[in-house]
């Protein structure tokens, strides 16, 4: 009895059949495929050999016909319909030019929502909304996404919210762009995350100074977190096209004067290749100068932004000491 359990893979039942009985009958002629040698149901046989062989799923002649191995069919049939399944949800996931193209059929009436059926601003004040709707936006991504995270070290709330980062949720056609903070090169964790993106295929830069968090998806909806010092109290979410246009702005401006992160982390051993240029400016003016408030007025910044920097090199050098610091910078030929 035949259950047609290739219907999950696009198959009807009668190529189902065919398929099977040249898998049973390699090397038979076409014209003992099921239903072809019956006058009632030729038509149905003749078009379930075409369409087989249309999907590669037969080969050889009309005398001599042989069934794909199942082990190469199955798996790229499977492939196919996931791919047209995963662009019916992209599609389904923003229904706004239906709503569009509806509206402008006619007046609706009793309604106070904007044309595009969104306001101009969402307050997501439970980390599960703000999950729940980065998830969504990753998944309905198509072309590009920016992420600025000024995060010094990963917590629970930094990786919630970075959900949007996991690779494996974006279409291999959508650009992820990330921009870091170098005082995050410090940690374990957050380093490990940036290598991974980095060889995952996202372009990863390392700015000096960054204070903004940034999520822009399509440069057509965003996110901000509603206090930039607690991701966890939730999150600013757009699609105003001012607003995004403005998020946007700032995130190519700070985009355009950070480090590649290639540059400063080997590849391979995700260890700190060099220190970014403030940081090197911060180790020179400590190696010569003696107080710390002579070194942060040569570096031109607030003692106690010198001080940070500081303990940061000391991490990425694995330095016990300032004088420690020192010996293993000028080891490297940071100094």
């Amino acid at each position: 009895m035949n259950t047609n359990s290739m219907s999950v893979l696009g198959l009807t039942s009668t190529e189902e059949d065919v398929y099977r009985h040249f898998l049973r009958n390699p090397g038979t002629p076409e014209g003992e495929a099921p239903g072809a040698a019956s006058p009632g149901e030729r038509e149905s046989g003749v078009r379930a050999v075409g369409r087989l062989r249309e999907l590669r799923l037969l080969h050889g002649d009309d005398a001599n016909t042989w069934a794909v191995d199942p082990v190469v069919a199955v798996p790229r049939l499977a492939g196919e319909q996931l791919d047209t399944a995963h662009r019916t949800m992209r599609q389904l996931v923003d229904v706004r030019p239906i709503l569009r193209s509806l509206r402008h059929e006619g007046p609706v009436l009793g309604t106070g929502a904007p044309e595009d059926g969104a306001a101009a601003l969402f307050r997501l004040e439970d980390l599960r909304e703000v999950r729940a709707r980065v998830g969504q936006l990753a998944f309905g991504a198509r072309s590009e996404v920016l992420a600025a995270d000024p995060c010094d070290a990963s917590t629970p709330e930094s990786a919630g919210y970075a959900r949007h980062l996991d690779l494996g949720r974006l279409s291999k056609t959508v650009r992820v762009r990330v921009l870091v903070r170098a005082t995050a090169l410090a940690d374990a964790g957050s380093l490990d995350r940036m290598r991974h993106l980095h060889l995952g295929g996202a372009a990863v830069r390392v700015a000096d100074e960054l204070s903004e968090s940034v999520l822009v998806y399509d440069r057509h909806a965003a996110l901000v977190p509603i206090d930039a010092r607690d991701t966890g109290r939730g999150a600013l979410y757009t699609e105003e096209s001012g607003l995004v246009s403005s998020l946007v702005g700032l995130f190519e401006r700070l985009w355009a004067t950070a480090t590649d992160f290639a540059d400063l982390v080997a590849a391979d051993t995700g260890q700190v290749a060099r220190l970014t240029d403030t940081q090197r400016l911060v180790l020179a003016a400590m190696c010569a100068v003696s107080k710390d408030e002579t070194g942060a007025r040569q570096a031109r910044m607030s003692l106690r932004t010198y001080r940070r920097h500081i303990s940061d090199v000391l991490r990425l050098l694995g330095a016990c000491n300032r004088a420690q610091a020192a010996l293993l910078a000028r080891e490297r030929g940071w100094v």
